[in-house]
């Protein structure tokens, strides 16, 4: 099962990637999918490219969600 997180855009390069921060970690993203992104966007990444964009309310809901999951996952 895949679960697509959230991340915001922290920066943007001129040959249409940039990077990506989900919850602290940083990756390199490719936006050539998307259009009018911009720093501070919050997208869906996968295989290394941004394939959604989401509004801010919904990438903090669902990032409580996951907090929410992570609470209830039994710790090893």
């Amino acid at each position: 099962m895949c679960l697509a997180v959230p991340g915001k855009v922290v920066s943007l390069e001129g040959d249409g990637t940039g990077k990506v921060d989900y919850l602290g970690s940083t990756i390199l993203a490719n936006f050539s999918l998307l259009q009018d992104i911009k720093v501070g966007d919050w997208v869906i990444v996968h295989a290394g490219f941004a394939i959604s964009k989401l509004d801010q309310k919904e990438a903090r809901r669902t990032l409580k969600l996951f907090r929410e999951l992570e609470k209830l996952s039994p710790s090893e």
